[in-house]
Order: C-alpha cells, then sequence, then structure tokens
C-alpha cells in the first residue's frame, strides 16, 4: 500500500510533469492505490470547446438589464427554446425615425445563449430596425464560433430581434392611428369621431 504522505509526492510530481492532476483509484480486492493519469484536462483548461469570443461575451456580458415594456418607444421581444429550457428577453428603445437608441437584454440559459444575446444587443444599436431585420442567426453564430450543438442559441437571439422589432412596430402603428395619421385625413388634421 501507497501512503498518503508519498501518494501526495507522486500526485505533485504528477501535475508538475504533466500538467494534469491524477486520478487515484482504489482496487477493491487489494485496497491498493494506483495512479492513473487522469483524461479530463485541468479546471483552467476547460475552455478547450468554447471560442475566445463566446468566452469573452459570457464573462463580460453588454447591455444587461430592461427597459420599459409599457414605453411606446420600447419593444420587448421574448423567445425561448423548450428543448433546451434557455429564454430570451430582448428590448430595444427606437426614435421617432426608426433608429434603435439603446438595447438590454436578459437571458436564462447557457453560456452560448447568454453570449449571442450580448452580440445581438451590441449589432443592433444605432441601427434602424428594418435594418436590423437582416441579422442572421448564422452571423452571429459565426461571429461567436458556435459549436454545432449551440447553433438554436444564436436562433433564439435572430427570433428575439424580430420578436422585439414587431412589437415596436405594433406600438409605432397604434401611435399612429390613435395619434390621427391615418390614410386619408391630412397632415395637421385630427380624426374626430
Amino acid at each position: 500500500m501507497i501512503a498518503s504522505k508519498t501518494l501526495r509526492t507522486i500526485a505533485t510530481s504528477a501535475i508538475a510533469t504533466t500538467g494534469r492532476r491524477p486520478a487515484f483509484v482504489a482496487a477493491a480486492s487489494t485496497m491498493q492505490l494506483y495512479l492513473l493519469p487522469r483524461h479530463h484536462p485541468h479546471p483552467m483548461q476547460q475552455r478547450r470547446g468554447y471560442h475566445e469570443n463566446i468566452v469573452e461575451h459570457y464573462e463580460n456580458p453588454r447591455n444587461v438589464g430592461s427597459l420599459d415594456k409599457n414605453s411606446e418607444d420600447v419593444g420587448t421581444g421574448l423567445v425561448g427554446a423548450p428543448a433546451c429550457g434557455d429564454v430570451m428577453k430582448l428590448q430595444i428603445r427606437v426614435d421617432s425615425d426608426g433608429k434603435i437608441l439603446e438595447s438590454k437584454f436578459k437571458t436564462f440559459g447557457c453560456g452560448s445563449a447568454i453570449a449571442s444575446s450580448s452580440v445581438a444587443t451590441e449589432w443592433v444599436k444605432g441601427k434602424h430596425v428594418d435594418e436590423v431585420l437582416g441579422i442572421k442567426n448564422t452571423d452571429i453564430a459565426a461571429h461567436l464560433k458556435l459549436p454545432p450543438v449551440k447553433l438554436h442559441c444564436s436562433m433564439l437571439a435572430e427570433d428575439a430581434i424580430r420578436a422585439a422589432v414587431s412589437d415596436w412596430k405594433a406600438k409605432h402603428e397604434k401611435k399612429k392611428t390613435a395619434g390621427g395619421e391615418i390614410l386619408g385625413v391630412g397632415e395637421g388634421e385630427k380624426m374626430t369621431a
């Protein structure tokens, strides 16, 4: 049997030479401990599957928060993916010319969903509402270098953008209708009931 002090010495030297933590396995029949190489990387090396763009937007997400959903100049998109449980809320504040002044998001989901939301809010700011409808999930996925199993996260971001624009347009049309800007009513004239 190997003494525990010896095990620590072996483990320390294994980490120093291989950079990996050793796995200790006890054989049930002899109760002896054997040192086996661990096939999993050290916890500090766990980023192996995610590109630095995903990690950056996950660790430092941009535009987290929410806007007043009842405000007439705010469009809210709330979308979810039942298969994975991700839920994404993306909001945009739009000026009277249709230019997006501000965007916020809240996402319940994995790191890829959070990163996709963060990128989406960055990309829509300063653009016209019709222009942001051209942002595709493939663009977001390519920028973040999402693995194939996480492509649904970029699809959620695209859907959230579309839903937020659609919500804003519906509010905008309602506002125009309430303000008398209906076809057939001249400028400066108010519609009377």
